[in-house]
Parts: structure tokens; C-alpha cells; sequence
């Protein structure tokens, strides 16, 4: 298993980064806030978790290695995969995740697309205690990056389409952050700052 990368950060898309470790660049998969966090030409660790399939390995990165270790337990419950499990820590933090599990708050786990209310109660009944209580993470986590300006609405809408939003949904959750008095400054950045505005209402 590759427990963790640190090198140069060579490039940051909407879903990934790539960080060059001894001379090969590691795609890495990760969520907006991980991406946030990273700047391109500056050196990053990040803790990961290696999927393997028959016709694919995958690297997943995380800010720290709670929110591996919650991605990983996430992967226990039926019916949940690595791409699932990633799109659930894009909307919900790993503490805010351990609040809705032991809440039983359904519908915030409603709130990532793909989970219907029969998907938030298999997550609660099969994770249990097994997240630990709010606050018992190893890390705050990554922090996010400076706001100022951006235009890079287009590109975010389509990836919160990918995430399973509609059209009409992801667009009026772009514009709410890209028109506030100090909207982020770049793409995952944006996807954030979207996320969290989508976190907070209804699914349409």
C-alpha cells in the first residue's frame, strides 16, 4: 500500500493533482478541499489509499490521514465504493460525517449524490461507532486558499454535473460563490465553496 506522496506539486485539476515523487508524477484523486490546499510548484504530503481493480490502481489523496482513514471505512458499507466515498467527504467533513453517523442524520447524508434515504440508512446501521466520536481526527485538515476573484465558473458546473447535480442546480450554486464580495480565487477553490453552498439545501 502507498501510505502517503510528498514532492513537487507538478499540476491541479478539478478531481486530481499530480505531485512528482523521485522523478515519476503521481495522479492523485482527491477532493475539492484536499485540492484547495495545494499549489502548483510549492512541495505537498498527502496521505493516501491505493484501489485496486482488475484493470485499473487508483491513488487517492487526503489532507491527513483521518480523512484517509474515514475514506477507507466509508469503503466497508455495502454498496459504497472509492468514487462514492470520495464524493461523500467532498460534501461533508470527516467530523461532519461522524455527526451525521451518529446523529442519524439521514438527510444530511442525503445531501451527496448517489445516497437515497434507504443508502443513509445502511451507512448508519452498518458504519455504527466504527467513525469514532466528532472530534477524535488526527488533523483540522487542509484550510482553504485565499479568496479573491475567479472566473472559472463553466469548468466547475460541469464538474458538479460529474458529481451527480443537475445543470440547473450546480449553475445557481456556482453563481451564489462566484458572486459573493470575496468569491474564491480557482477552480477547486470554487468546486468548495459550491459544495458547501449544495451541502446546506436540498438536492433537486
Amino acid at each position: 500500500m502507498i501510505a502517503s506522496v510528498t514532492g513537487t506539486v507538478e499540476a491541479v485539476g478539478l478531481d486530481h493533482a499530480v505531485v512528482a515523487v523521485g522523478g515519476v508524477g503521481m495522479l492523485v484523486q482527491a477532493t475539492p478541499t484536499t485540492l484547495a490546499g495545494l499549489t502548483v510548484g510549492r512541495d505537498a504530503r498527502l496521505a493516501t489509499s491505493l484501489v485496486v481493480r482488475e484493470d485499473s490502481l487508483t491513488l487517492f489523496g487526503f489532507a491527513d490521514d483521518d480523512e484517509r482513514s474515514v475514506f477507507e471505512t466509508l469503503q466497508t458499507v455495502s454498496g459504497v465504493g472509492p468514487r462514492l466515498a470520495l464524493a461523500m467527504l467532498a460534501v461533508h467533513t470527516p467530523d461532519g460525517l461522524r455527526r451525521a453517523v451518529a446523529g442519524e442524520d439521514l438527510a444530511a447524508l442525503q445531501r451527496v449524490p448517489g445516497i437515497g434515504r434507504k443508502g443513509a440508512q445502511r451507512i448508519v446501521l452498518e458504519i455504527g461507532d466504527k467513525l469514532g466520536a466528532p472530534g477524535d481526527g488526527v488533523g483540522p485538515g487542509t484550510a482553504p486558499p485565499e479568496a479573491s476573484a475567479g472566473t472559472q465558473a463553466p469548468e466547475v458546473v460541469d464538474a458538479l454535473v460529474q458529481l451527480g447535480w443537475s445543470e440547473k442546480v450546480a449553475a445557481a450554486a456556482v453563481e451564489s460563490v462566484t458572486g459573493a464580495e470575496q468569491p474564491p480565487a480557482d477552480v477547486p477553490g470554487i468546486l468548495r465553496a459550491a459544495l458547501q453552498h449544495l451541502g446546506g439545501h436540498a438536492r433537486v
